[in-house]
């Protein structure tokens, strides 16, 4: 099995955790990856653009001038698309955006992140960040121990960890995952995934 060092919030080893094979030393599977993430950005989209066809622009029911004798073309409303202010052809509508994912695919995926987040020495292991109370100073402290202060990384803490979601929440960049909402996007889009040793033993007991 693969170890991982475990570090306090100062940055020192405190231990090792042995990580699952099956979950962090696997060949990512790239195509998988893209698949999910390609649907998880579909999903956000809210699909309710829409714009209005001839049938549906107020007015129009008259015949502008009649059909012969004019020397124009003839024209059987002011609401057709050629005039301005006319409906609009093949606009978009509401529609939904989302794309099929499986379940086996969305954990693979998140496997593949995982896996390739730890190939990358992009995952860090922190034993217990231990906030008694919100402390916005700390959090800063430990990111600037581990020499993350300024870039983009990824928090995956447990469900009830709120003193620590509260102590980072302010921070830019710092995006804060509770380990129940775990995604392959979120595990991706950084440059330092930092996990709780809490939330680690959450994560192989799902994706095992």
């Amino acid at each position: 099995m693969t170890t991982i060092e475990i570090k306090d919030v100062k940055g020192a080893a405190v231990g090792t955790a042995e990580l699952s094979d099956a979950v962090f030393a696997i060949e990512p599977h790239m195509h998988v990856m893209h698949s999910v993430v390609r649907a998880q950005q579909a999903s956000w989209r809210q699909g309710t653009h829409d714009t209005k066809t001839r049938g549906q622009v107020r007015g129009g029911g008259k015949k502008p001038w009649r059909q012969k004798g004019t020397g124009r073309a003839r024209q059987g409303t002011i609401r057709a698309p050629q005039w301005a202010g006319g409906g609009t052809v093949f606009g978009p509508h509401p529609r939904s955006y989302e794309l099929k994912t499986n379940r086996k695919e969305v954990k693979l995926a998140m496997r593949s992140a995982l896996s390739a987040k730890l190939a990358d020495g992009e995952l860090i292991v922190v034993d217990d960040f231990g906030f008694e109370k919100p402390c916005t100073k700390d959090a800063v402290a430990f990111l600037k121990a581990f020499g993350l202060d300024g870039k983009r990384i990824t928090l995956v803490i447990g469900d009830e960890d709120v003193e620590t979601f509260l102590s980072f929440r302010n921070i830019q960049r710092v995006n804060i995952l509770p380990v129940s909402c775990m995604n392959t996007y979120d595990f991706l889009d950084n440059k330092a995934l930092v996990v709780t040793k809490q939330a680690l033993e959450k994560i192989e007991e799902v994706l095992a």
